[in-house]
C-alpha cells in the first residue's frame, strides 16, 4: 500500500498502469475497462489546435516594477510610481510550427500579460519594431505564403518571396529579418516591443500616442546563419531551453521598458502616417522615455496549461490605456480574441494563467469550459442588485474621426513611402560587415528554390531598396543558379 497511487481522472485509485482488462491472459480486451477508455480518449485529445502564427513558443512569470514617474502621460494604475505588477510572459517564433527549430530566420512573438489591479493588460507585440503588412486583411494570406503548400505539404521560398516582392510594405521589416537581426541567439538577448502606436490618456484626459520598447539588460546578441543551421541540427530548442534553464539556475533575465509619446496633435501633420505598422518613429523626434523594468523569475511548471493555453489580445486594455487608428491593431483587437475563442474555448480567460486577479462581474454566461459559477441575475439592465457600467471608471480613450466608407491605403504624406526606412537601415545603421551579411542571407534564401517570374521580382524589391545591394544580390542569386 502507498500513498502515491495513480488514480483515474475523476481521482479513484486506478486499477493498473501496465495491463488492461482482458478475457483471460489471450482473450480480448474488455469494453468496460474504463481506465483504459479513459486513458486512450484523453490521449487522443490532449493537443489543442496549435496556434496560426506563433505555435512554438515558451513562457515565463515574473513582476513589472515601475521605475520612473509617467503620470503626466497615462492613468494606468500598472504604470504608476512604485507599483509593482505581476506579469506572464510568452516568447515565440512566428510563422514557424509546433517542433520546428527556435533558429529559423523570421520574427519573434513577444506577448506580455499584466496582472493589474484594474484587470489584465495585454501588450501583443515582436521582438521588432514593425511588422510587414499595415491591413489586416492581408494578414491570413501573409502567415499563408509561409506555411506550407497545398500540393506537397512543404515549405517554399518561392511562395514566401512571391507575397513580398508584392507587398512592397514589408521592406523595411524583411531588410531587418534578412540581416543580422533575423535569428536571436537566446530569447533572453533580444528587444521586445507593442510594434503598434497605442493611446494613454491621463487624469486630466489628455489622449496621447505611445510606442512600447522592451530593451534587453542582456544585450542584444544574434546568431550568423551558419550558426543557426548547425543548431537547427543539434539543439533545435535551444532558445526555449536557454531561458527555462537560466530561470531555473537563478540568472533571472530583464528588460527595461522605454516609451516613445507622442502628442495627440502631432499625429494629423507628422511627416508620415504615425499609425502605420511598417514604419518606426525617429527617436530624434520622440526621444525613449523609462517607464520600469520587467524581470522573469519563476519558469511555468506546466507547459500546457501555462503556455500553450496562454492567451493574449490587444483587445484587453485597462482604464488609461487604449488602441489608436492603426489598422492592423484594430484587426488584431478582433482577430486574437476570437482565435481563442476557438482554440481553447470561449471561456479561455477563466484558465488561471489568463484569469485577472481581480474580481470578474461580467454577464457572460455558459459555454465550454466554463468553471466559474455564475449568479442571477444574467441580464442587464436588472432590478435585482446585479453589476452595472461605470464609464467614467473605464477611461475609454475616444477620439473623433469622420469620412466616407471605402477600401483606400492610407493617404500619403511627404516622407510615406515604402522604401525609404529599409534603406536608411541598410546606410545608416548597418555597416559593411552587416550589409555583406544581409546580401548572403539573402542570396541563400533566394537561391533555394525561387523561380521566374518571382525571380526577377525579387531583383526589382532589393534594387528599389538599395540599388547597390540589388545588384549584389542579383549577382550572388545568377551565379548560384548557373552553378
Amino acid at each position: 500500500m502507498t500513498d502515491n497511487y495513480t488514480t483515474t481522472d475523476g481521482g479513484a485509485p486506478a486499477p493498473s498502469n501496465e495491463r488492461s482488462l482482458t478475457l483471460g491472459p489471450n482473450g480480448p480486451i474488455l469494453l468496460q475497462d474504463t481506465y483504459l477508455i479513459e486513458q486512450l480518449a484523453a490521449f487522443n485529445r490532449e493537443r489543442v489546435p496549435e496556434r496560426q502564427p506563433h505555435a512554438k513558443g515558451t513562457g515565463a512569470f515574473g513582476r513589472f516594477e515601475v521605475t520612473n514617474d509617467v503620470s503626466a502621460y497615462t492613468k494606468a494604475a500598472v504604470f504608476q510610481p512604485g507599483a509593482v505588477t505581476d506579469v506572464f510572459v510568452r516568447v515565440a517564433g512566428n510563422a514557424s510550427e509546433r517542433g520546428s527549430a527556435d533558429t529559423l530566420r523570421d520574427s519573434r512573438g513577444f506577448s506580455l500579460k499584466f496582472y493589474t489591479s484594474e484587470g489584465n493588460y495585454d501588450i501583443v507585440g515582436n521582438n521588432v519594431p514593425i511588422f510587414f503588412i499595415r491591413d489586416p486583411i492581408k494578414f491570413p494570406n501573409l502567415i499563408r505564403s509561409n506555411k506550407r503548400r497545398a500540393d506537397n505539404d512543404c515549405h517554399d521560398h518561392n511562395m514566401v518571396w512571391d507575397f513580398f516582392t508584392q507587398s512592397p510594405e514589408s521592406a523595411h521589416l524583411v531588410t531587418l529579418i534578412m540581416g543580422d537581426r533575423g535569428i536571436p541567439r537566446t530569447y533572453r538577448h533580444m528587444n521586445g516591443y507593442g510594434l503598434h502606436t497605442f493611446s494613454w490618456v491621463n487624469v486630466g484626459g489628455e489622449i496621447c500616442w505611445v510606442k512600447y520598447h522592451y530593451k534587453s539588460d542582456q544585450g542584444v546578441q544574434c546568431l550568423t546563419q551558419e550558426e543557426a543551421d548547425r543548431l537547427a541540427g543539434t539543439d533545435p530548442d535551444c532558445c526555449q531551453r536557454d531561458l527555462f534553464d537560466a530561470i531555473a539556475r537563478g540568472e533571472f533575465p530583464s528588460w527595461t521598458l522605454y516609451v516613445q509619446i507622442m502628442p495627440f496633435e502631432d499625429a494629423k501633420t507628422y511627416r508620415f502616417n504615425p499609425f502605420d505598422v511598417t514604419k518606426v518613429w525617429p527617436h530624434a523626434d520622440y526621444p525613449l522615455i523609462e517607464v520600469g523594468r520587467m524581470t522573469l523569475d519563476r519558469n511555468p511548471t506546466d507547459h500546457h496549461t501555462e503556455v500553450e493555453q496562454a492567451a493574449f489580445g490587444p483587445h484587453n486594455i485597462v482604464p488609461g490605456t487604449g488602441l489608436s487608428p492603426d489598422r492592423l491593431l484594430l484587426g488584431r483587437s478582433f482577430a486574437y480574441a476570437d482565435a481563442h475563442r476557438a482554440r481553447i474555448g470561449v471561456n479561455h480567460h477563466q484558465i488561471p494563467v489568463n484569469a485577472p486577479k481581480v474580481p470578474v462581474r461580467s454577464y457572460s454566461k455558459d459555454g465550454r469550459m466554463r468553471v466559474q459559477n455564475v449568479s442571477d441575475p444574467v441580464y442587464t439592465p436588472n432590478t435585482v442588485g446585479g453589476p452595472v457600467a461605470d464609464p467614467a471608471r473605464a477611461a475609454e480613450v475616444l477620439w473623433a474621426a469622420d469620412g466616407e466608407m471605402m477600401r483606400a491605403a492610407y493617404t500619403l504624406r511627404p516622407d510615406d513611402d515604402d522604401w525609404g526606412q529599409a534603406h536608411t537601415l541598410i546606410r545608416e545603421v548597418m555597416d559593411d560587415d552587416q550589409r555583406e551579411r544581409l546580401v548572403r542571407n539573402v542570396v541563400g534564401h533566394v537561391s533555394n528554390g525561387v523561380r521566374e517570374p518571382v525571380l526577377s521580382r525579387v531583383f526589382e524589391y532589393w534594387r528599389n531598396i538599395d540599388p547597390e545591394i540589388g545588384q549584389q544580390i542579383e549577382k550572388g542569386v545568377r551565379a548560384n543558379l548557373n552553378q
